[in-house]
């Protein structure tokens, strides 16, 4: 079934989970878990201790092996080198393949707790017998990212938590990127590794390309996504990697009339006043509940937007990845659209 973001009531936890454009924001074949020798038996035997951004340590007589984590993190951990065996989010699309927030997930092995926002599987996930959950959270330590409200003292009970803040207003994605790597090498990764090494200075490349590219052609740019009734205009103040963008010389269009009932992530925009900020490079929103430009052919203010006609369209991973490999590749797809932009405006 479609998703319909017009049809969500927005709050800070609807707004990632449902369809709107959100502030907070080629595949790369990154390694996973099976590139790195990172969960030998030695490792696992060693007690482990990580202190999270709630803040709160968690202290266990051995190396977790039964993690359960949000998808997007599950995937964060995997590009560094640690296998998560089960997750709870948006693992999977209809037809079987892995979700942009399950990144290079072997997502055909894993155990599923919740594939949606609001679903959850308590008793599976009781049965299972986690050690611990794993998962992000907004401003809020109380409010676990994508973990029901409703079943939150319950989940939270049988296992120990882990959480860390990707988004406290100020942080960026570099920085939320160091703290997962932490995370991982706490785990067991081995952030020296051939493989790490190697997404580390594809990383590194690409935020140098994308500061480049910024100071060499600085075209406006547009974070927006679209759904069936509503074109949304980001507010490049309220996402981590927009936050990242902007430091790096991307000029961001920051929308004017924003939307304050929704905690100012964004400027709700009719299909009729879409044409509002002329841009010079769309950021569109490439999750699964938004449209993309093979949908949007009907919608003649989209289809009439100069940086539509020429072409000037960039996949924007509005729910930002965690790791090093995963984040490159949608840095890089930024740089090379700002590279060879046209100034429209």
């Amino acid at each position: 079934m479609a998703f319909d973001a017009d049809s969500v009531k927005f709050g800070r936890r609807g707004l990632l989970a449902g369809g709107g454009a959100l502030g907070l924001t080629g595949v790369l074949a990154a390694c996973g878990a099976g590139d790195d020798e990172s969960g030998d038996d030695a490792a696992e035997s060693q007690p482990w201790e990580f202190t999270d951004d709630q803040p709160a340590t968690v202290k266990l007589d051995q190396t977790p092996a039964k993690i359960v984590a949000f998808t997007g993190m599950a995937a964060a951990l995997y590009d560094f080198g640690i296998e998560v065996p089960a997750v709870f989010g948006p693992t999977t699309n209809e037809d079987g393949s892995a979700t942009t927030q399950a990144g290079n997930l072997p997502v055909a092995e894993l155990e599923v707790f919740g594939n949606v926002y609001g679903e959850f599987d308590v008793e599976a996930f009781a049965a299972y017998g986690p050690e611990v959950l794993m998962t992000h959270f907004y401003y809020d330590p109380a409010t676990l990212w994508y973990v029901p409200e409703e079943s939150h003292d319950e989940i939270t009970s049988l296992a120990e938590v882990t959480a860390l803040n990707v988004d406290d207003g100020a942080n960026t994605q570099d920085q939320i990127i160091a703290r997962h790597a932490e995370l991982a090498e706490s785990l067991g990764a081995d952030l020296d590794s051939e493989s790490n090494a190697a997404n580390k200075e594809r990383y590194d490349a690409a935020v140098e390309a994308l500061k480049a590219a910024a100071a060499a052609n600085p075209v406006k740019v547009l974070a927006c996504s679209a759904a069936a009734e509503t074109f949304y205009a980001s507010n490049p103040a309220t996402g981590n990697d927009l936050r990242f963008f902007v430091e790096l010389g991307v000029d961001l269009i920051v929308p004017d009339a924003l939307d304050e009932a929704t905690g100012n992530y964004y400027e709700l925009l009719s299909w009729e006043n879409a044409d509002k900020y002329q841009a010079d490079v769309l950021l569109l929103d490439n999750r699964v509940q938004a449209l993309q430009p093979d949908a949007l052919t009907e919608f003649p203010t989209w289809t009439a937007l100069p940086a539509v006609q020429e072409g000037q369209i960039v996949g924007w991973e509005a729910e930002p990845m965690y790791a090093y490999g995963l984040a490159a590749a949608s840095i890089e797809a930024l740089a090379t659209a700002i590279q060879n932009a046209k100034k429209l405006v």
